[in-house]
Formats: structure tokens, sequence, C-alpha cells
């Protein structure tokens, strides 16, 4: 058979042939694929063999799985981001919710706001000529400063704070405001402490949790929980140490006393003459005498009152405290009072 008439399309082309064994021109043996079974080989038609879509499946598998996995990470991404932003310039807090000390695991719990609030709580202890007393403090700065009850350090001529360590400081009164029944020290020496977030006081609302951080009868980090009883209670207590029988504070001469009045009644004890009232937080939360001056917070974490005065029913026990402990009746100072007046209490006014 001649090239001219040998079929079109039975074997490839050529324009020289080789010789085989005997040295007459004869075609080459047929390839060892079908054509088009194999990209690039003669007479390849552009569309891939059987061979090279089953080598190619697992490649286009992949990119689509790697293709999928971007997408959705990508969304999750956004999401998260979302989540976390604290304003425009997409800042956000990684594993912390929002302005708060609590993770994102533990928001909404009170172990949560216990452990993440605590180490900014300290126990103070003032020291007068009418003996000791036992307050608490909420930390501030990274420096010492620590907010407070005036009734805590009224008339003290030593102060004396212990962190949640168990480390003691010596303190300063800066400022005092005894109308608001506030109080501004600083410890000596204080550096990189754990300082607690000031809250929004106006956004508080009737039935919100919140936890109780303090010293009551000494007794440091004492936590407990409860719910915002009620809203703007006009509460009454002493201005100055003279007024108030053992400071007020529980610890003081061995006489636990913390008088306040409320609906022109007294509790705890005679507030004096010289007093002071202010709008406060109810709250169920217990509160006993030495949680005056800690911190009342929310569920975020965040501090939105100072604990100040709180209702114990007269002992029948004939002992010589006259409080039985707290029955769900406590009162803490707005923290926005306490923002309000930062300024005035570093500037030294009234101490």
């Amino acid at each position: 058979m001649t090239e001219s008439n040998r079929p079109s399309g039975e074997y490839p082309t050529y324009h020289s042939y080789p010789s085989y064994g005997d040295g007459a021109t004869s075609y080459p043996p047929p390839p060892p694929y079908e054509p088009g079974e194999s990209g690039g080989a003669p007479g390849d038609s552009g569309r891939p063999g059987r061979a090279a879509r089953r080598a190619r499946r697992p490649v286009a598998l992949l990119v689509a799985v790697a293709i999928v996995a971007a997408a959705v990470g990508g969304g999750s991404a956004a999401l998260i981001g979302q989540l976390t932003d604290s304003g425009p310039d997409g800042s956000g807090s990684s594993g912390a919710v929002n302005g708060t000390t609590v993770s994102q695991s533990s928001a909404g719990t009170v172990s949560g706001v216990a452990e993440a609030v605590s180490p900014a709580i300290v126990e103070i202890g003032a020291t007068s000529t009418a003996g000791r007393s036992t307050g608490s403090g909420v930390v501030i700065t990274s420096d010492g400063e620590i907010i407070t009850n005036n009734h805590v350090i009224s008339g003290a001529s030593r102060i004396e704070v212990t962190l949640s360590t168990g480390r003691t400081y010596t303190a300063d009164v800066v400022g005092t405001d005894a109308d608001k029944d506030l109080a501004l020290i600083k410890l000596n020496g204080a550096r990189g402490l754990k300082t607690a977030t000031l809250g929004d006081s106006s956004s508080v609302k009737v039935g919100d949790q919140v936890v109780a951080i303090g010293s009551p009868e000494g007794l440091t980090g004492t936590v407990t929980s409860g719910i915002v009883s009620a809203l703007d209670r006009d509460v009454t207590v002493a201005k100055d140490e003279d007024s108030t029988p053992g400071g007020g504070q529980g610890q003081r001469g061995g006489v636990g006393q913390w008088p306040f009045e409320f609906g022109g009644q007294q509790f705890n004890g005679d507030t004096g003459s010289s007093t002071t009232t202010y709008k406060a937080l109810q709250t169920d939360a217990s509160l006993n005498p030495g949680n005056s001056g800690g911190a009342l917070i929310n569920m975020n974490g965040e501090i939105i009152g100072i604990n100040s005065a709180m209702y114990s029913p007269s002992s029948s026990s004939g002992t010589e405290s006259s409080g039985a402990g707290s029955v769900g009746l406590g009162f803490a100072i707005p923290v926005d009072t306490v923002k309000a007046d930062l300024d005035t209490l570093r500037a030294g006014n009234g101490s």
C-alpha cells in the first residue's frame, strides 16, 4: 500500500521513515496509546484522555476543597472580626469582652467575674484613736489609686492596704468627699497593679445580675452574688467618724455597727447629727460589715457601684456584735457618681 492510497487517519503522516531490519522503508509500529489519550501526543485532539482525566481528578478535587475552605474561613474571620472589633479602626480585644477583663468563655458567670476582678479589690485597715476598722477598696490605676468610702478611712492616722496576693502597702489619703461618702487613697511604692474597669451605672436595670467582692469581717476577697433590687434609693450615712460609734465598719473597737438611715428610720445604730444623703443602687447580694468600699460588679466585669451600706437585724445572741448579718438589703454608690467626683478627689479637696 502506498502512502497516497493509505486510508486517511490510520497512522500519522511522517516525512521520513527509518529502516527496520531489512533496510526497507516501512511504517513505524503503532503508538502505545490511543490517539487523544495523552496530551501532547501526535494527533492529540486537545482533550485529555482517560488516563489524564484519572490523574487530574484528585488535583481538581483538592483545589475545589481548598476554595470552599478559604470561603468558609474568610466568612468565619469576618464574623469573628465583627464580634471583637471595638471601633471603626478595627482594633479589638482578643479573647476578652470589650471594655472588660472577663474572657469570652467566662462572661456572664460569677466565677468568671470573680476571677477577673478579684485582683483589683483590696482590704483596707484604718487605725485611729477609736481603734482599727476594716473595709474594702477598688484599685483604679496601676500605680495604686484606690476608691473607697469616706467612712472607711475617716479620722485614720495610719492606713494599710492588703492586695489579693497578700502583699501589704501603706497608703495616704489623696482626697475625700464626705457629702458623697467617697475617698481616694494611694499606695506608697506600688506599680503594675491589676486595675478595675469602671462601668456605666445609668444603664443598670432592676433585675440585673451583680457580684459583690470585699472583705466582710476581715475575710479578704469574699464573693457574693445577687441582683439589683431597686434604683435611686435615698440612703443617709454619717459624714465623719465622730458621728458613727465604731466607725460604721463593724470592726473598730469590736462594735459591729454600720449605721444608715432610710425612709426616716435609722438602722444598725445612730448615724449622729452630721449626715449626708445620696441616691444608691439597692442589691440583695450579701453585704456585711467590711464590705464597705468594695465593688458591686455587673456580669461583664465592670464596676457599677461602691458598696456603702447594708441593713442588719439586731442580734439576739447578746454578744458584743450588734449585727446578725446580711438579709439582702445592701446599698451601693453608683459608679457614675464616682467618675464625676474623681477630679475633685484627685485635687485633694476635702482631705
